[in-house]
């Protein structure tokens, strides 16, 4: 069963949903970027249904000036009493609920980390958000630069140096010189140093300062979850990979994302 509610958070009125189920570990669900509860096509509503129907409860809500909520929208970086609220909502709205894990794309990966610690027993962080203000200003907040990190580059060309078409075509000269001595440029260049204030190094920090247990997960095909593995060190933590481009898990993705979710929260363990 779905039902819609409304909880107080510093003033301002946000909206949830929670797809109710009988079991003691729920999931709370948050959308990245400017998205609203119910996600990219759908598709984090979707997800909710799914898991509820295999017997964990899910909230999922609208931050300050999103969606339905009222106030005025700051940003990721703001949303720390915003996700306080619904955690409180969520337990109040589902009081057999004993373990709480949360799951978040993109920059609610990011706002998970960096607004810890939270009453949260687990976190699932998928393609987390390193980019930095002036990086994606002319984007939009949940885009990621048109230019790959240097890695992805690395990678593609590397790739295509051990292809054995790709060097036919070379020799063929089907292939733009200018354009793969430009790529190949870059193998030779490592990552810069991200400065101890950078996100990047923010994200580093609160990953080595995590009290609760935390699972990245990445499309080894998006550029965000590419700029994390160029950026970010996840220490000990533990990464799953899916190659796939799709940022926000669209498609037969969808169907991958929730078989992690589902293990994850199955493994989860009781207090």
């Amino acid at each position: 069963m779905r039902r819609h509610l409304t909880f107080a958070c510093e003033g301002a009125e946000l909206a949830g949903t929670l797809d109710a189920a009988a079991g003691a570990t729920g999931l709370l669900i948050l959308s990245g970027g400017n998205e609203i509860r119910s996600g990219a096509h759908r598709g984090m509503a979707m997800l909710a249904a799914r898991v509820a129907a295999a017997g964990y409860p899910v909230f999922r809500f609208d931050r300050r000036g999103i969606g339905d909520s009222e106030g005025e929208n700051s940003g990721f970086e703001s949303s720390a009493p915003d996700i306080a609220a619904a955690i409180a909502t969520f337990r109040a709205a589902a009081p057999q609920v004993a373990r709480m894990a949360a799951f978040g794309n993109c920059d609610a990966a990011s706002a998970l980390l960096l607004h810890q610690p939270l009453a949260l027993d687990a976190l699932i962080l998928a393609n987390p958000w390193t980019y930095e203000t002036a990086e994606s200003e002319a984007e939009g907040e949940e885009e990621a630069p048109d230019l790959p990190p240097a890695s992805a580059i690395r990678a593609r060309y590397m790739a295509r140096l051990k292809d054995p078409k790709s060097l036919l075509r070379l020799l063929k000269g089907e292939v733009d010189l200018g354009k793969l001595l430009r790529g190949l440029s870059a193998l030779g260049k490592g990552s810069a140093a991200a400065s101890p204030d950078s996100l990047a190094a923010r994200l580093d920090a609160a990953m080595a300062a995590l009290a609760c247990p935390a699972h990245i997960l990445l499309a080894t095909g998006d550029r965000t979850a590419q700029a994390f593995v160029d950026r970010c060190n996840p220490g000990a933590l533990p990464v799953t990979r899916v190659d796939s481009s799709s940022h926000s898990f669209a498609g037969e993705d969808a169907i991958w994302l929730e078989r992690q979710i589902l293990d994850l929260l199955a493994r989860l363990p009781s207090r």
